[in-house]
């Protein structure tokens, strides 16, 4: 099963105009970015962040489970969570903090 293009769309809402926040597919799913950096994924239209004490910190009680086979267990944000205004925003902004910079990669040649 793949993620709807209606549930990015609701999960960009909850983030608000607080921060630039963006999407891209990959294999059928998503990854969300904050400043070029992978912050959650959504998989099977359900949103998860690594589970890292900066996140957890921020979520609070919270599922864990893979968001796809073989994946390491990632915490589950549930809608309630969402709901709150801005909590989605800080949550995305703690995972950018403990979130290690992409990689440079050499031009090849």
């Amino acid at each position: 099963m793949s993620t709807s293009p209606s549930t990015i769309d609701h999960i960009l809402s909850r983030v608000g105009g607080k921060l630039e926040v963006t999407s891209r597919k990959m294999f059928g799913e998503y990854g969300l970015y904050l400043d070029g950096r992978m912050v959650a994924m959504v998989c099977d239209d359900t949103l998860f962040v690594k589970a890292l004490p900066g996140t957890i910190a921020c979520l609070g009680e919270h599922e864990e489970r893979a968001p796809y086979p073989g994946a390491k267990p990632h915490a589950v944000v549930e809608e309630r969570f969402m709901a709150g205004r801005g909590r989605l925003a800080e949550l995305l902004r703690c995972a950018w903090e403990v979130t290690a910079e992409p990689k440079k990669t050499k031009p090849k040649g």
